[in-house]
């Protein structure tokens, strides 16, 4: 063999050497996930949340409750994202259940979405045993010791997947802050209907498919309050996106598992909304099985037409705690001396669709001012996540008041700042 036809194998061997070891060396970014679902149905009557006149117990179920879990790996770095169907972490339960959590699976602050589909039909969580009903305390630690559990579940059969995000649209939802005046002519602000005021009809629904076509997780978030439910209501529910958890669910198969996020819907209510239960008259489909199969077909419709996914998708998470000018709870004055009121915002991204967080309830009109400042094409905004804030609303509706500026822990000028953090740390991912 002379020395140029030597020097040519030589190369050759090289190329095809490093070419097969390329090919067999795992991908940086390569998406893996992994998911799971577990039954928090009471087993016992517990006080109600949502509604502070309920003093009652549950007396019954309608249909299940469950938690569901979506975990997501990537190059080193993770996203859990725990839909939950209750209230929310609320009575101190965020801060225990997030700290067990990481403790346990090493997360970063930024790793965790912990969330609740905010169902005013679902038990009262709390851990305190002097002031809590025995069943409640009962329950969150069982509901505690389940979360940990599908966690586990979730991050110990991940796989290599493909995601795929778009949009529908859905007239479930109608804005509450309804104007009235009296026979003096003048106005306050209820809660009501106002079939004018700011929506966010956008259904954001994002597939996780295995690689060999299967669906395994279709999550979607939108903005509303799940409340057709009302303060008469005494039967468990997952009210409107509960239901429409289970419709997807039924019809995409048992495979697979269909969390809700609560998009910022502070003041959106269900269309039909304060119901006393569920209307059993021959022939009539109850308010809120039609509202959660309404939004529940519009799930579906978008997951069957999401079409090419993402195979790989860098994982980028950030989180922040906020200290935003406060206002005291029940007045509408600001006072100079209030503390200020935290406010925890975590946000994530996972290949282009990103997550942003919100530990309060926070109105519509916050939530598409970040859609549209988003740099991302679909931004999931999450409601009831990793805390307890409170209301959480624009500037200008301070003037005309309402129930949810009443009841908010924050000054005119917190939702701006909210809305340029969130916005840049989204940039920063």
């Amino acid at each position: 063999m002379t020395r140029t036809s030597s020097t040519v194998l030589l190369i050759l061997l090289c190329v095809f050497g490093a070419a097969s070891a390329a090919s067999s060396a795992p991908k940086a970014d390569l998406l893996l996930a992994g998911v799971a679902k577990i039954d928090i149905t009471p087993r016992k009557p517990v006080k109600m949340s949502g509604y502070a006149g309920r003093t009652g117990l549950s007396r019954d179920v309608h249909d299940p409750l469950s938690a569901r879990v979506v975990a997501f790996s990537s190059n080193g770095k993770r996203l859990v994202l725990v839909s939950t169907d209750f209230i929310g972490y609320y009575s101190g339960t965020a801060d225990n259940f997030r700290e067990v959590l990481s403790r346990q699976f090493d997360l970063e602050p930024s790793e965790l979405f912990l969330t609740g589909i905010h169902t005013h039909a679902g038990p009262a969580p709390t851990l305190d045993e002097e002031e809590g009903y025995p069943n409640n305390v009962e329950y969150t630690r069982e509901l505690k010791a389940k979360v940990v559990e599908i966690v586990q579940k979730a991050l110990s059969k991940m796989e290599p997947v493909q995601v795929g995000t778009a949009a529908g649209s859905s007239p479930v939802g109608s804005n509450r802050r309804e104007l009235v005046f009296d026979e003096a002519g003048n106005s306050t602000i209820r809660l009501g209907r106002n079939t004018y005021g700011v929506t966010d009809r956008e259904v954001l629904v994002m597939n996780v498919t295995r690689t060999d076509g299967r669906i395994v997780a279709t999550l979607f978030d939108y903005a509303i309050h799940a409340t057709c439910l009302g303060s008469k209501n005494y039967t468990i529910s997952g009210d409107v996106l509960g239901l429409a958890e289970q419709y997807v669910e039924k019809i995409l198969g048992p495979d697979v598992i269909a969390p809700a996020f609560a998009g910022a819907s502070g003041n959106i209510n269900p269309w039909y909304k304060g119901l006393r239960g569920f209307d059993t008259t021959e022939g009539w489909i109850p308010e809120p099985v039609l509202l959660g199969t309404m939004l529940g077909t519009e799930v579906v419709h978008v997951a069957r037409d999401i079409g090419t996914s993402e195979t790989s998708g860098e994982i980028a998470t950030a989180h922040a705690t906020l200290e935003l000018p406060g206002k005291r709870k029940g007045e509408l004055s600001i006072a100079d001396d209030c503390p200020p009121t935290r406010l925890n915002i975590t946000v994530a991204r996972v290949g282009e669709t990103c997550f942003v967080g919100f530990g309060g309830e926070v109105l519509t009109e916050i939530g598409k001012s970040i859609k549209a400042a988003s740099p991302y094409k679909h931004t999931f905004v999450i409601t009831h996540c990793n805390g307890e804030a409170g209301y959480l609303a624009p500037e200008h509706l301070y003037v005309q008041g309402g129930y949810e500026i009443k009841s908010s822990p924050f000054a005119p000028q917190a939702a701006n700042m909210v809305v340029k953090k969130a916005v840049a740390m989204l940039h920063k991912l």
